[in-house]
């Protein structure tokens, strides 16, 4: 396993780790300072006192940042309504030299504003004696007011000095949830042996099950809950439930585990309302260290600071198959390996860990042609790889436009209806880093084995930007499973951004949900001018058909009809009769959506944020969101029988034909009565079950129009193929 502590961080930043070290006493002249990567700082964040008052009610929640070098390496834990907060937060700091100092800064976490400064100190490096603790007291101070008594904040830290190790490194990155868009990096050093590292030990799987006697935030006397967990940099927001204080979640969503002996997860309870500030409810903790691995635990946790129950289902599992490693080491390449993992994927393992449907391995070889983000008309691009909640990212490749990386990844698939997107960025030292371009590749549609030039795209995917990036991209899954998964909700994303009001997309959903819409009233003027005999011969066979139809009508039909449709469709794809066209009015209402986007991006600072703060907004937004669920609803039922993914086509073709040969087979009120047994035992059966409806979550599987246009390929340059560039290497 790779020692999280002997990691070194790449282009001279600090790196954050969590491993205790041994100390002895050392004097100070014994390690020359100018040596690079010599350093490890272990750092207590113990408690604050007296800190400075900045919400309206007399106190402040306050959270820590420590930074060095102009960049952030740790962000403590919000606590509540304290003046006199208490952490006990441990951080280790890998630094290059002790000419920076570390530069602490507080803050008061606003919900949905900008946080309040609430003071800051340094620590300088240099006057700390080496492997001795140390407890440091800093007075915390504004610059802009230097006699305004802040409080202090109570540290002890541990100066240690480590030998170099190598800069070749690959990083994880880990997206912060907050407000701004700065990513939270850590870098990992591959193995000496193997060069290959696993990057997390295993994983967190939270059930939320329901809140009890929660506390009234509200004037009708009750209240508008929701819940937020975090474990590090992971984040998760439930759903909202609405005027309950005994809510029903039944929610479920994994945490990957980074450290050894687990860490601690923090849940906060929230009332939502609409318009202000969401009022807090309570918080609670959970040890993992004190959990057994590869076991489910019901917790009922006593909120504290509030009012009332969470009833949690949590479990250990061991680590996913996620790792990272340079381009000569290819699990698919070793023959025995590839033997394994074909194994582990045949039809004959179906029933061997339902979750576990498949292995995917992307090589990322180099990119060409990138956008010039600095004003040296370079960049230095590193380029970042997902797959639902799991987010790998290469190294930096410094000031060049045509980077080669040549790293291969590997993920474990949960569901082989997700999206790889692969996304290139531009790092900043002093700012968030740079969009230079993205690709989202549904799994299905990969080719096994081959390097292809993908055109990078914008950031809504709707269109090409400068240069393309050279993947190799190998799925293997058990098409058992897969079909099985299909059927149970979808892995929710935790970091997707939120919603905002925008007429460009208002309009754009109104009018999708329109066209689907104006499908049922045309069909209805079909029907009616049958009735009204507009063309007799039209009507005449309608008239047959309808009494055909009713007098040997059996429910089995049904079925019978969509399997037909599908049929037809079929037919008329691989005849080269294909009726599905490239929906040129989402794609032009996209593009004009960018453009309102970047336009927005500009002003936003024109802006007051008191705009973003109105109710009308949050309404405006909810209408959207409306529009947008129904007219995806229809399209997915159209691009099902259009067959738009093959494999769901396919999976529905199954599906229709078991259910026409039971509808045959089996009278309705059988059909029924099990239906009924089902649904009245399935509680008493497995009372923390997660609801859900199957053939909803077949359809979330299904793109809609609006994700068909952002997962089209575009074409490549012919100038940009790797063929072409060895002919004119070998010329």
């Amino acid at each position: 396993m790779l020692d999280s502590c002997k990691l070194k961080s790449a282009c001279n930043l600090p790196f954050i780790c969590n491993k205790k070290i041994s100390t002895a006493g050392t004097s100070n002249a014994e390690v020359p300072l100018a040596d690079p990567g010599m350093y490890q700082l272990d750092i207590t964040l113990r408690r604050g006192q007296s800190l400075a008052a900045r919400d309206r009610g007399g106190t402040s929640d306050p959270y820590v940042k420590f930074k060095i070098g102009g960049k952030e390496v740790f962000r403590s834990k919000i606590i509540h309504k304290n003046l006199n907060p208490v952490w006990e937060e441990k951080a280790c700091i890998l630094v290059d030299h002790l000419r920076e100092p570390l530069y602490i800064k507080v803050f008061d976490y606003d919900f949905g504003l900008q946080d309040d400064f609430m003071g800051s100190a340094f620590l300088d490096l240099t006057q700390l004696e080496l492997n001795r603790p140390t407890d440091v007291t800093l007075t915390l101070k504004d610059p802009h007011y230097p006699d305004h008594d802040l409080g202090i904040i109570l540290l002890s830290v541990i100066l240690t000095p480590k030998e170099g190790e190598s800069r070749d490194v690959t990083m994880l990155m880990r997206k912060s949830w907050k407000r701004s868009s700065k990513f939270q990096t850590q870098s990992l050093r591959l193995s000496d042996l193997h060069r290959k590292s696993h990057l997390w030990r295993g994983i967190v799987s939270i059930t939320l099950i329901e809140g009890r006697d929660l506390k009234a935030m509200d004037s009708n006397g009750l209240s508008d809950p929701y819940v937020k967990f975090r474990l590090g940099h992971q984040k998760y927001k439930s759903k909202i439930m609405p005027k309950t204080l005994n809510p029903q979640w039944r929610e479920q969503f994994d945490f990957h585990l980074y450290e050894e002996r687990g860490g601690i997860i923090d849940i906060t309870a929230w009332d939502k309302d609409a318009g202000k500030r969401d009022d807090f409810i309570g918080r609670c903790q959970v040890d993992l260290s004190a959990l057994s691995r590869e076991q489910t635990h019901k917790l009922e946790l006593q909120l504290e600071e509030g009012e009332g129950h969470l009833v949690l289902l949590v479990t250990l599992t061991a680590s996913a198959t996620v790792s990272i490693s340079d381009l000569s080491v290819n699990s698919l390449e070793d023959r025995k390996e590839r033997e394994e993992i074909l194994k582990r994927y045949s039809p004959l393992r179906i029933f061997h860990n339902l979750k576990d449907v498949g292995f995917l391995q992307v090589k990322v070889i180099r990119a060409e042609g990138l956008m010039a983000a600095d004003v040296t008309g370079k960049s230095d691009p590193f380029c970042v790889v997902e797959l639902n909640n799991d987010r790998l990212l290469t190294h930096t490749v410094y000031k060049n436009l045509n980077p080669e990386w040549n790293k291969v990844f590997t993920f474990n698939i949960k569901d082989i209806h997700s999206v790889l997107e692969v996304t290139v960025y531009d790092e900043d030292r002093d700012r968030s880093a740079d969009f230079l371009g993205k690709v989202a590749i549904p799994l299905l549609s990969i080719q096994n084995g081959e390097q292809k030039a993908y055109v990078l795209k914008n950031k809504q995917l709707t269109g090409p930007t400068k240069g393309v990036i050279y993947l190799e991209i190998d799925v293997i899954f058990n098409a058992v499973k897969a079909s099985l998964r299909t059927l149970i909700p979808k892995e929710q994303k935790y970091i997707e951004e939120e919603n905002r009001l925008s007429k460009q997309l208002l309009l754009r959903n109104f009018i999708r949900m329109k066209r689907c819409v104006m499908v049922l009233v045309n069909a209805a003027y079909y029907v009616n001018s049958c009735f009204d005999w507009d063309s007799p011969p039209r009507s005449l066979a309608a008239f047959v058909l309808f009494l055909f139809v009713v007098w040997n009508f059996e429910l089995y039909m049904i079925p019978l009809v969509l399997l037909l449709l599908l049929t037809w469709n079929y037919f008329l794809i691989i005849s080269g009769k294909d009726n599905r066209q490239r929906d040129t009015v989402v794609e032009d209402m996209l593009e004009d959506e960018e453009e309102e986007d970047d336009k927005d991006d500009k002003d936003s600072e024109k802006k007051g944020f008191i705009n973003k703060i109105y109710a009308i907004q949050e309404v405006c937004v909810s209408v959207q969101n409306i529009l947008d669920e129904v007219a995806s609803f229809g399209e997915r039922i159209k691009n099902t029988f259009n067959w738009t993914v093959p494999f769901l086509s396919w999976l529905a073709i199954v599906a229709l034909c078991v259910f026409t040969v039971i509808l045959y087979c089996i009278p309705l009120r059988y059909i029924v009565l099990v239906w009924g047994i089902n649904k009245f035992t399935k509680k008493l059966r497995s009372p923390y079950a997660i609801d859900n409806n199957e053939l909803l979550d077949f359809l979330s599987r299904v793109p809609s129009d609006v994700q068909v246009v952002q997962y089209q390929e575009l074409k490549p340059d012919p100038s940009h193929s790797p063929y072409k560039r060895k002919k004119n290497n070998l010329g």
